[in-house]
């Protein structure tokens, strides 16, 4: 290759970079006003397109070569432009880069009457919900990460509203201490906005939200009203109850209606994972299980694996990033090997989550078992699914079957794709998706199926508990394009 020839990529390609970045750049406006004044949530295959900056744009598109999708900032621009031109839409997440998608599979020329149509369903302004007051009981790994969720979420009409959290308090600046664990994460980055206190008043400002915190030892010490709390929805993160016995001591305070635990549930409470069974919430359910973080990841694969293939019988191994209730270093622990130094050793431990799916998916029960590696990194797990099948499988058909659901389905946000060689666990952090399905590491013999789901143990899981939220509060809204 010559000089000259090598000049002109150069030219060619940085003339295609700057003209995405000009795109990109007319999009985040639009992006804005569509979020703000008409509580569009635009989004590219589930990524939200929402407060991100010129090159998180680029990247969101670029994603989706992960999926096997080729998209770019110049086919979902059109998609935009033509949104701000509907007058009576209604609130909704629209997917630009699976309308792009569409309209490139059907050789759509008409733009305008084309994302018309497919918003046509939801026009015509639905009621809106006053917003639903939302408490934090325990501000640890889980609670902090809600806590950046719900504030990145509070558009308008979205319909959550984090008024308090509730905490213990441990020693002389104790708040400002909580709202630096806020601010900065050693996993998560920094908080996307910007965070102040008010010490006069015990409240933490994000972004304008004002956050009372509640210190307190106990549920029965808190009355939520006379903090202008009412009928809130409370996510309990402290693991420290986990029947209806415990949990119901929130119920008893005022202000409080419903409750969301963060955890596996014992005894006959729900344990609901959102795209599995989460239909089985009723009104009447006042307390609900949101399940564990691999219990999320694994349970919408085998879900699609069973409806398809039937899953006779199977074992489900996870390596697991370890997590607060390890020891940095060789002490005492109540729990067999978990007091050895969680940086510096692989530390067997029993799991839970096998078992768990079968209060999702109860035909399950008692087909699975499962056990846990906990491994010395800090965030994003895999799960390694060993699964007996009622017909023989290959590869490549498991694979586009799970392409397929990952991108068309209402499963969506439960299981991504990914077919690319050289991804590692820290490129899953931040996933909002339960879990994602490793193409590339796929095993077929026969009727075995051996099947690998990386998931974000912290960011996926918040998400999954987060919709169960909306859900109960009554906050979900339609999606564009429906799911097939």
């Amino acid at each position: 290759m010559n000089k000259d020839t090598i000049v002109a990529l150069y030219a060619e390609h940085q003339a295609r970079w700057s003209n995405r970045e000009e795109i990109a750049e007319q999009m985040i406006s639009i992006i804005g006003r569509l979020y703000r004044e008409k509580n569009i949530i635009t989004s590219v295959y589930g990524h939200s397109l929402v407060h991100l900056s010129v090159v998180q744009l680029l990247k969101a598109h670029r994603l989706t070569r992960m999926m096997d999708v080729e998209l770019s900032v110049v086919h979902t621009f059109p998609i935009l432009q033509a949104l701000t031109k509907l007058d009576n839409i209604g609130s909704a997440e629209v997917d630009v880069g699976k309308l792009a998608v569409e309209m490139r599979e059907q050789n759509v020329t008409d733009v305008d009457a084309f994302v018309k149509q497919a918003v046509n369903s939801i026009e015509g302004n639905p009621t809106q919900r006053p917003a639903r007051d939302v408490v934090l009981y325990g501000f640890g790994r889980i609670g902090r990460i809600l806590a950046r969720l719900i504030i990145g979420k509070s558009g308008i009409g979205r319909g959550l509203n984090l008024k308090a959290i509730v905490v213990r308090k441990t020693a002389d600046g104790d708040l400002a201490k909580r709202a630096s664990l806020l601010r900065r994460d050693s996993i998560h980055g920094h908080f996307d906005g910007t965070i102040s206190i008010d010490e006069e008043n015990d409240a933490i400002i994000a972004n304008g939200k004002y956050i009372k915190v509640i210190y307190a030892s106990s549920p029965s010490e808190v009355d939520y009203t006379q903090y202008g709390i009412d009928n809130a929805l409370l996510i309990d993160n402290t693991g420290k109850w986990r029947d209806m016995e415990g949990l119901s001591q929130h119920l008893q305070c005022k202000g409080v209606s419903r409750v969301v635990l963060t955890a596996p549930s014992k005894g006959e409470m729900k344990n609901v994972v959102y795209g599995v069974n989460n239909a089985d919430i009723l009104d009447a359910d006042a307390i609900i299980s949101a399940a564990s973080c691999t219990t999320n990841a694994i349970t919408p694969v085998l879900k699609v694996l069973d409806e398809k293939y039937t899953v006779l019988n199977g074992h489900v191994e996870t390596v697991h990033s370890f997590t607060n209730d390890q020891n940095l270093i060789d002490n005492y622990h109540k729990a067999d090997r978990r007091g050895r130094a969680a940086t510096l050793n692989m530390v067997i431990t029993e799991t839970g989550a096998a078992k768990a799916v079968a209060k999702a998916l109860p035909h399950l029960k008692g087909k699975l078992t499962g056990n846990s590696v906990r491994v010395p990194t800090p965030n994003v797990s895999l799960a390694i699914l060993n699964l007996t099948l009622d017909k023989e499988v290959n590869v490549e058909e498991v694979n586009e079957y799970i392409r397929q659901v990952s991108l068309t389905t209402e499963l969506q946000g439960q299981i991504g794709f990914t077919n690319s060689t050289e991804v590692v666990s820290s490129d899953f952090i931040g996933s909002h998706t339960a879990g994602i399905f490793d193409a590339q590491a796929t095993i077929a013999s026969g009727n075995r199926l051996t099947a690998y789901v990386w998931y974000d143990n912290e960011v996926g899981y918040s998400c999954q508990v987060l919709r169960i939220v909306e859900q109960m509060c009554g906050v979900v809204y339609p999606k564009v394009p429906a799911a097939k």
